[in-house]
């Protein structure tokens, strides 16, 4: 049979970090040594409370039946105790909702959202499935790029040059994935006047919130005003910040009449997500915490340990990471010292020949960077900054 496909789906670009991972998996299978630092999957194991957590309600048989779409109570109890413990901030229940993943929140809140001809800003360097998601809804991505000079941030400045009619929503992730990057109190407040000007939903991607490094501090923009917290939907999730990625269990708080709209849209394509990953989330937001300070302070031992050590790679130019997960190099000089003009070109040498898996940074909207995960051990965070200098010096002198 000869299949014709949509057109949303000719049109979309695959997940530069997933196609990276694959490519690193595949050059592994064939049994060489590869060093991946593709994906942003924390290498901890699930605490185990949780993991008791979600034994407990399979034997209790909590886990043979749809639950409500919007989430069990228990969830959804346990998300507004979070958001006042960790933002100061009161929600009811019905103003929050849980997903599968936090990934999914953005999917199901742009198809609520955005009919044809409406514009969503999102910040360059940027995750890469927002712009994604934007024209799957039918929307228009509008990208605004965060100088470098100004820690890859964009600022109200910049989005009022850009705002008109059709804009509908500004996506904000701070911290960053890929820069690593927290806009300042003073920037956010800025920022929130803008969208509360404007009537432009500020979608607060905070899924890093927890993972915070040295003298920084993440400021949710929700928490600025009670004007701008009715202009934000929180998302959030328990992927990171406790080792939950294979959960896929996200979370938003906001506007009740919003948080129906996107459940509507759940109904009709997930349902629900998975009951167990539901129980086990909830001992996670409301259980013991260590493990999230445990796994922030070795994170950021990792961060501390190997950002001088790429600063030593020659070409590279790097921003000393705030929080998140990641290092994002600008590795034009680099480049150019190794002979290459691509950065996609670049990236599968560096996979290829020094079996080193990085991400381009060409599927978050920049050329010139690539981006390191360093939620792996040290011993192969120094492997991966070993070979990639003597890659890079062999290259160099021919």
């Amino acid at each position: 049979m000869q299949m014709k496909f949509s057109k949303r789906s000719d049109n979309l670009e695959p997940s530069v970090t997933l196609g990276a991972s694959e490519k690193a998996k595949k050059l592994k299978a064939q049994g060489a040594d590869v060093l991946s630092l593709t994906v942003g999957e924390p290498d901890f194991t699930t605490p185990s409370h949780i993991q008791e957590a979600a034994i407990e309600a399979i034997r209790s048989g909590k886990t043979s039946f749809y639950t409500p779409t919007a989430g069990i109570p228990q969830l959804r109890q346990a998300i507004v105790a979070y958001l006042k413990k960790y933002y100061g901030l009161t929600y009811d229940t019905s103003e929050t909702m849980v997903t599968d993943g936090a990934k999914f929140a953005l999917y199901t809140l742009f198809q609520a959202i955005l009919d044809e001809g409406d514009e969503v800003i999102i910040p360059v360097p940027y995750w890469v499935s927002y712009g994604e998601q934007v024209k799957l809804a039918a929307g228009t991505p509008i990208f605004v790029e965060g100088k470098e000079e100004n820690q890859f941030k964009v600022t109200a400045e910049q989005l009022e040059a850009v705002t008109n009619e059709h804009t509908k929503a500004l996506i904000l992730n701070s911290p960053s994935n890929p820069t690593g990057m927290i806009y300042s109190k003073e920037e956010l407040e800025k920022i929130g006047e803008w969208a509360v000007q404007h009537d432009v939903l500020i979608v607060s991607d905070d899924i890093y919130g927890r993972l915070v490094y040295e003298d920084n501090e993440f400021t949710p923009i929700a928490t600025l005003s009670e004007k701008i917290r009715r202009q934000t939907l929180i998302v959030n999730g328990v992927s990171k910040s406790y080792s939950m990625t294979g959960w896929r269990i996200g979370f938003v708080a906001g506007d009740q009449k919003l948080i129906k709209a996107m459940s509507d849209i759940a109904s009709q394509s997930t349902s629900n997500s998975a009951a167990v990953s539901q129980y086990a989330a909830a001992e996670a937001l409301n259980g013991p915490q260590d493990s999230v300070e445990e796994m922030r302070k070795a994170f950021e031992e990792r961060m501390k340990r190997i950002y001088p050590l790429l600063l030593e790679i020659p070409g590279f130019k790097l921003q000393k990471p705030q929080g998140a997960f990641y290092f994002f190099p600008n590795v034009k000089e680099t480049m150019e010292l190794c002979g290459y003009e691509d950065v996609i070109e670049f990236c599968d040498a560096l996979l290829n020949e020094a079996h080193v898996a990085t991400v381009t940074g060409q599927g978050f909207g920049a050329d010139e960077n690539i981006r390191i995960s360093y939620a792996t051990d040290i011993r192969t965070l120094e492997e991966m900054v070993k070979r990639i200098k003597e890659f890079v010096e062999k290259k160099s002198q021919k």
